[in-house]
């Protein structure tokens, strides 16, 4: 029987600070095993609802629960099944990367061998092992990122929320972060993420939310989301695919017959190619490229660049902070 109950569940949450509304009545679920990408531009609310999340707020209004267990009611049962990751942590002086470890597995009230098995799985599933002699301090900025999400993960907790975990690396530290979460995730492992990066959002998560203000502004698949944009954009409400077509014999008579579509806006001729945006639909851009052929173009090219996470997000968001 599968399980339907949310690992990650926000109820109607609230989180006020004076006349700020940092999180304004946000609902959403997470299941287990989904990576649930987090968006909004900085002082959206991410991080208020996260904190909460990680039993280190309370909510104004409203709940959330972790594995079924309320962070207002069971903060001490939430805690031992979610690991929190920060934007922004500290390390500390004289403390190897095995000490480090093995204090914060301490500090989970594991014992005896219990703490030696978590500190070895997590080292080794991070890379850490060929560095448990190295000073915290003195870690580069990737072995630092590894480093906290291996403290998260000590405790071998169901459910992460991970504040912005590959800010700040090289393309290759950020490709490693993003293959231990859609690791952890084929294991059954319930996680919210939060990133600037929306490229690496839209290839690892299963479902995003956009939030604004705070406030909900959209939920579901990548492509479910993407889908809805492109309806909006057809509808005329939103913005446009950006489309390119190479024709032979030169482009000036297809730019000026493509002014003429009512679809069509921001033409541009170079050569042999025009590019422009279109509002319509893929059943939309087919009928064009048919009545450009229809009409003697000899077209020898012809491309639609879809909506990406980045379009959706610009979308949908005006760029308003509190």
């Amino acid at each position: 029987m599968i399980d339907t109950r949310p690992m990650i569940e926000l109820r109607h949450l609230h989180r006020y600070f004076g006349n700020t509304r940092a999180v304004d009545d946000v609902s959403f679920a997470v299941h287990r095993g989904q990576v649930f990408g987090y968006i909004g531009p900085n002082g959206a609310g991410k991080t208020t609802s996260m904190r909460i999340l990680a039993s280190l707020d309370l909510p104004t209004a409203g709940d959330a629960t972790i594995d079924g267990f309320s962070v207002v009611n069971d903060p001490d049962r939430v805690r031992h099944r979610l690991g929190f990751m920060p934007d922004y942590y500290g390390t500390y002086s004289n403390v190897n990367v095995y000490e480090y470890l093995d204090f914060f597995a301490r500090a989970y009230q594991l014992r005896g061998s219990r703490r030696v098995d978590a500190v070895d799985r997590v080292m080794d599933f991070t890379g850490l092992d060929v560095l448990a002699d190295k000073p915290t301090d003195g870690l580069s900025k990737g072995m630092k990122q590894r480093l906290c999400l291996g403290r998260a993960l000590i405790h071998d907790p169901a459910v992460l929320v991970l504040d912005e975990p590959a800010a700040g690396l090289d393309p290759r530290a950020r490709i490693e972060v993003r293959q231990m979460i859609r690791s952890l995730a084929d294991n059954g492992k319930t996680i919210l993420i939060s990133s600037h990066i929306l490229t690496e959002l839209a290839e690892i998560c299963d479902v995003v939310g956009i939030i604004e203000r705070g406030k909900l502004l959209a939920m579901g698949s990548v492509e479910a989301i993407q889908q809805q944009a492109q309806e909006k954009a057809a509808s005329g409400a939103g913005i446009s695919n950006a489309v390119e077509v190479r024709v032979l014999g030169g482009a000036k008579a297809l730019g000026q017959w493509l002014a003429e579509q009512p679809e069509v806006s921001q033409l541009q001729v170079n050569g042999e190619a025009v590019r422009f945006l279109h509002a319509g639909n893929l059943e939309a851009e087919a009928d064009l490229l048919r009545a450009m052929i229809e009409a003697g173009f000899r077209v020898v090219a012809f491309g639609s660049k879809r909506q990406t996470l980045e379009d959706v997000f610009m979308q949908v968001t005006q760029g308003l902070v509190q």
